[in-house]
């Protein structure tokens, strides 16, 4: 990757009106939530600046955390489901005519995956998917992850993984499609220049596409995926995971104070 670190940017951070992150090893730190984040979320939303977590994780899971949470909505499923707030109903981004049905079919290319990869074990939290199925990513070496997503294709279905898990998924959902149906839905009153994507994994790379974000960041730990990105940051922050996040976002509220353009040395 030659990316440019957010001490070169150019965007002007006055302008951004909304966040639109990943959660996992983008907001957290060793999968946990610090103290810190909670305070840079606080901040963000005493300033005006809406965030929306993007993430892969499931639907059941993400409807309790995002009540909980000081943030503008939640994501769930790489673009699955969108959960506007605590007193909203949760919106199908991807139509699903019978979620049964549904479901068994997951269920049997999972099966079948499973006959050539017998080490894959289904994730804790799948149980409280609608859209996806999961299994964890641990056991598998990239070459394998290619192949798995070479036999989805072929099945009809569509794969992408993270740090955290392996997502089979309908073809064509993923966080760019969810996130850009849910800015036209929602949040129409800010343009893509007023918005910037974060994340760290594969499973982000949709959100570094410049035709539809030109400003998006990746925390440093992106980097160990530098080989597998069709798209990658414009940005990228000193520091990994939620101390990359925080980064960032201490970016954003002292350009408020600032007169011109955000100078700020990181690292």
């Amino acid at each position: 990757m030659n990316l440019q670190h957010l001490s070169n940017i150019s965007t002007d951070l006055r302008n951004i009106r909304l966040v639109a992150t990943d959660m996992d090893g983008t907001m957290t730190n060793q999968g946990k939530f610090t103290s810190v984040l909670l305070q840079a979320l606080e901040n963000l939303a005493t300033a005006g600046v809406k965030v929306l977590i993007v993430t892969g994780r499931s639907a059941g899971w993400v409807s309790g955390l995002s009540s909980l949470m000081p943030v503008a909505g939640a994501m769930a499923e790489n673009g699955g489901m969108f959960y506007p707030s605590p007193h909203l109903e949760p919106v199908a981004l991807t139509p699903i005519p019978d979620l049964a049905v549904h479901r068994q079919h997951l269920a049997t290319v999972f099966a079948k995956l499973q006959i050539q990869f017998p080490q894959i074990r289904e994730s804790a939290d799948n149980r409280f998917r609608v859209t996806d199925w999961t299994f964890d990513v641990a056991s598998l070496t990239l070459n394998e992850l290619q192949n798995i997503g070479n036999i989805c294709q072929q099945l009809g279905w569509g794969f992408t993984y993270s740090n955290v898990q392996c997502h089979i998924k309908p073809q064509g959902q993923d966080k760019a499609v969810g996130l850009l149906q849910v800015l036209r839905q929602y949040f129409p009153e800010y343009s893509p220049e007023q918005i910037v994507t974060v994340g760290d994994s594969p499973n982000d790379e949709s959100l570094f596409n410049q035709r539809y974000f030109p400003f998006s960041v990746g925390v440093a730990n992106v980097l160990q995926y530098a080989n597998q990105l069709q798209y990658q940051p414009a940005y990228l922050t000193t520091a990994a995971e939620g101390e990359g996040f925080c980064e960032l976002s201490s970016y954003i509220l002292q350009s408020f104070s600032t007169p011109k353009k955000a100078s700020i040395e990181f690292g």
